[in-house]
């Protein structure tokens, strides 16, 4: 694969099935130094690329066999092609109906708002002392929770200037799925209004006089199954109940023998039942509609009459009460209009959509935000069919075959959508486009595509499976012999549907502003539901916008779209527009300001928002692009586009790959004096490390001969270090040049290399126990150990309730930023209180997922044995070089981690490098092991060669 492609795709995440800017990206002239589509005189070659169009000229191309796709017709296009498609693997995903039928419930979490955003966010301040009292708020909507109270201390200690709202996450929603299960809370009310406010300048007795408008819910629960319209009820606590000691149950006023018709929903009681336990209220009410189905949601009216403050306001106890009776109010208008019975899905999107809209508004204009939020006034039928369809794969859909249970008008919820511009209805031939097509015929089954055929008296000359269909009816449509081919498909599919390009595109600029990344959606929702994912707890506190403005986003997005676009060209291997993308690359990053590319120093507090911006996405473009071009020897090009990266991106972590390779490139292209000034100056800068400037060391001591250099290094001692060596000899199963090396093991079964050398340190070596596993042992003590510190109370680096980890854990900012904490944990740790920290971690936080962390790979008692033998110092040194430059050290660690132990208390720790017969360390790897021999470990290398047969 090349370089720099798999990090592009994760960047991209699910590919957009439109993109707004594709045809003014192929059109519009590019104002770049590199002209990368010239022929080989210079002159500009003729392509479609050029000329704006996306497709190349079907001549010469040819139908590969695997994917269906038209690839060129030379020899090597189509062998690369080839390998491309059948090394390809596809993840087994969540079907459609999994992903939205199931339910999404609660969490605890925590969340934090500095005051100086929170006067955006909420309309008054919560409290004086807001330490006292917090606020429960998921994703940006508030609750309040009359238990879960922090300390005044503990507040005091955030290590932030400015005073901060903390706002603590209480479990709420019913979740039927996972019961006596912490996940995250997904449904809340929305912020309070200055409507509300206003009354909080009343007695108690007016406030607590107001009506509430809510549902009884858990009706299979119920002691009687059928309910009168305008039937009288109260409310009784529950505080016995093993689910929820908040419940409530609903009782019926006009039975004897007082039977529970259900109870309230979660989210309310949670605030009504500590009002009627402490401040004596009492609830009555009836019953305002009876649904059809008796398990349905019962909708009901209730109201108090009574309290212990007889009309007076009290300072404590009253600032107290008001909070829980807003937070209350909130619950009930918000779930007016979405009563308990909505999928979780629908409630999940709506969520999302509210949550952008809070924290993004200067994201949106004005109609874009009157189309966002006329989502939720849309009917249920037409809001799930929307979500139902976003979430498909599509883009184009029969009406006739979408049938959903919770759906009951699908063709109705179809119309209201297109009327209102979020769905496009396929009822007009004369407004479609080529793709449009292709698409809608691939609706058809085979048995449709030949009816097709037999209609129009064609015959299909490419095959008769059905993309070969599909492209034979699509070749007659482009080049005129078949002008009624729209009339065939729309009289076999009767009405399609899509969803606009117009709402893909908001609600996809939702989705990711509300993750943050292009790998998470809706799913996430449920493999917390489900389980699967449980996410940390920690606390957001928000100072920083992520965009500062419109313009910043939208050129974030048109880069995404540029990185789509060469993803696919590489698939199809159309370098025509590979080459187009690269030049726009080159040309955004160039006509960028300096400052906003040349602004990230170590001091800086939002570093690691950097790659929010389009400038960051662009030269991951160009990284891939330079893999591209060096694959094609097109060096000149490729230095053009190294230097061009080094000169922007002065601050950047990534600098001594693109060092080491434009130093490569030069000697390519017969410049060695070039070469080693470009390894000369790479050592100058302290953003090269790790292996990058062993490699840049070496090559300088390898071009720096005399007569070019005369003076040695003073480097050059360090890179002549011996690192110990131990030679194994084991009976080969293959000895083939490019294949893993497979040998024979001590109880004859085939094995690796790496299974080999354990055997051997298990025996003839010294009695140790090991793994092998390479990084992935070390990232999860490292993770275990510095739980605390990752989840630390750091402001802008958790904006989401779905990370694993801060966003600047692979920056300088995640050291500088927690200096303190982490010199003083470690200490703790270089004292000999390591397993106990290691220990605690593992028992708290179990099954949660954090960066690094495999819970599953390793057993408790292995990871005990191995903290315990490698011991606190050696295990301080390591977790500090990972807390300060994790990017560079998170890989290449030795492949075994090896230990015993001397008697109860006393063990050592090994750490090996294993190598194969035709294996060589990597620059990376050698400077692991010396790094890990300074810091104190026991660190070697075995080779393992063929055994020598006897004469």
């Amino acid at each position: 694969m090349l370089t720099g492609r798999e990090s592009l795709c994760r960047l991209i995440g699910k590919r957009r099935r439109f993109l707004p800017n594709f045809q003014s990206i192929l059109s519009s002239p590019i104002q770049s130094s590199l002209n990368l589509l010239s022929d080989k005189n210079g002159s500009l070659a003729e392509t479609e690329c050029s000329k704006g169009e996306a497709e190349v000229s079907s001549s010469g191309l040819v139908t590969c066999p695997v994917c269906g796709n038209k690839v060129g017709g030379e020899d090597y296009t189509i062998n690369s092609h080839l390998d491309g498609c059948l090394s390809r693997r596809t993840k087994r995903k969540l079907t459609q109906r999994t992903l939205l039928e199931l339910n999404f419930g609660s969490s605890q979490s925590k969340l934090q708002i500095s005051s100086g955003d929170s006067k955006q966010l909420l309309s008054r301040d919560l409290s004086k002392n807001h330490c006292d009292y917090e606020e429960n708020v998921t994703c940006g909507f508030s609750e309040i929770s009359p238990s879960g109270q922090k300390d005044r201390d503990q507040c005091g200690q955030l290590p932030h200037t400015e005073s901060v709202i903390q706002i603590d996450l209480a479990s709420s929603t019913e979740n039927p799925i996972s019961d006596g299960r912490a996940n995250i809370v997904v449904e809340f009310p929305a912020l309070s209004t200055d409507n509300e406010e206003s009354h909080m300048d009343d007695t108690v007795d007016k406030i607590s006089e107001r009506p509430i408008d809510t549902f009884i819910v858990g009706r299979k629960f119920s002691d009687e199954k059928d309910v009168n319209l305008g039937a009288s009820i109260y409310l009784l606590t529950d505080p016995d109940n093993i689910k929820d000691p908040n419940a409530i149950k609903v009782i019926s006023a006009s039975s004897a023998c007082s039977k529970v018709l259900g109870y309230l929903p979660r989210e309310l009681a949670q605030y009504l039942s500590p009002l009627i336990e402490k401040y004596c209220l009492s609830f009555e009410g009836y019953v305002t509609a009876v649904p059809q189905c008796s398990v349905d949601a019962v909708p009901i009216q209730i109201a108090s009459h009574k309290s212990i403050f007889n009309g007076e306001k009290r300072c404590d106890g009253f600032d107290v009460f008001k909070h829980l009776w807003q937070k209350a109010l909130q619950v009930a208008e918000f779930a007016k209009n979405r009563p308990p019975h909505t999928p979780k899905y629908q409630q999940n999107f709506c969520l999302l959509l509210k949550e952008v809209l809070t924290s993004s508004p200067h994201l949106f204009k004005e109609d874009e935000k009157k189309l966002v939020e006329s989502f939720t006034s849309l009917s249920e039928d037409a809001q799930r069919l929307f979500v139902r369809l976003y979430t498909r794969k599509g883009p184009w859909f029969r009406l006739s075959t979408i049938m959903y249970p919770e759906i009951c008008d699908p063709q109705q919820a179809a119309k209201e959508l297109s009327a209102t511009g979020y769905l496009y209805l396929f009822e007009d031939t004369n407004k479609l486009n080529d793709d449009d097509m292709k698409d809608l015929l691939s609706l058809l089954t085979v048995s449709e595509l030949r009816d097709i055929f037999c209609t129009l008296k064609k015959k299909c000359n490419q095959g008769s499976r059905k993309h070969n269909l599909v492209a034979s009816l699509l070749s007659c449509y482009k080049d005129g012999s078949c002008p009624v081919l729209p009339h065939r498909i729309l009289e076999r599919t009767e009405i399609c549907i899509r969803t606009s390009s117009e709402a893909e595109s908001l609600f996809w600029r939702a989705e990711r502003l509300f993750f943050l990344n292009g790998e998470q959606d809706l799913s996430a929702f449920l493999l917390v539901d489900l389980g699967i994912v449980k996410y940390p707890t920690y606390n957001c506190i928000i100072s920083e916008q992520i965009f500062l403005n419109k313009s910043d986003l939208l050129a974030y997005e048109e880069a995404i779209e540029v990185a789509q676009i060469m993803d696919q060209s590489l698939d199809e291997n159309n370098c025509e527009l590979v080459l187009r993308c690269i030049m726009i690359a080159d040309s955004r990053i160039s006509s960028s300001p300096k400052k906003l590319i040349d602004s990230v120093t170590p001091e800086s507090m939002v570093t690691f928002l950097s790659c929010f911006s389009a400038s960051w996405v662009y030269s991951k473009v160009i990284l891939l692009g330079i893999s591209f071009l060096e694959r094609e020897h097109r060096y000149n090009d490729a230095i053009h586009l190294l230097r061009q990266l080094l000169n922007c991106f002065t601050c950047d972590t990534r600098r001594g790959y693109w060092t080491v390779r434009l130093s490569v490139d030069l000697e390519h292209i017969g410049c060695p004096n070039e070469s080693l000034s470009v390894a000369e100056a790479g050592l100058l800068d302290p953003w090269i490390r790790a292996g990058s400037r062993m490699a840049l060391q070496r090559r300088v001591l390898r071009l720096g001969k005399p007569p070019r250099r005369w003076k040695t290094p003073s480097f050059s001692e360090s890179l002549k270090r011996k690192i110990i060596e131990v030679n194994i000899q084991g009976r080969p199963l293959n000895c083939e040049t490019g294949r893993k090396s497979r040998f024979y093991g001590e109880d004859g079964e085939q094995c690796g290399v790496e299974q080999l050398a354990l055997q051997y340190y298990a025996t003839e070596g010294g009695g140790w126990h090991g793994v092998h596993t390479e990084s992935g042992i070390w990232m999860t003590i490292f993770g275990l150990l510095m739980w605390d510190i990752l989840f630390s109370d750091v402001p802008n680096v958790f904006r989401t309730r779905f990370q694993t980890a801060p966003l600047d854990v692979e920056t300088d900012h995640f050291y500088l930023a927690r200096k303190s904490l982490i010199e003083s944990h470690l200490q703790k740790v270089h004292d000999g209180l390591a397993e106990e920290i290691f220990i605690t971690s593992w028992e708290l936080h179990m099954g949660t997922a954090c960066r690094g962390v495999n819970w599953d790979r390793h057993s408790l008692s292995d990871l005990r044995a191995a903290v315990s033998c490698v011991g606190g110092p050696c295990l301080a040194s390591l977790c500090r070089h990972l807390a300060q430059d994790y990017r560079s050290w998170s890989r290449g660690m030795p492949d075994l981690l090896l230990w015993r132990f001397h008697g109860d208390y006393k063990g050592e720790a090994k750490l090996v490098e294993v190598k194969g017969p035709r294996d060589q360390l990597s620059e990376q790897q050698r400077a692991w092991l010396l790094l890990l021999i300074d810091c104190g470990f026991n660190a070697e290398v075995c080779k393992v060669s063929p055994a020598r047969s006897s004469p």
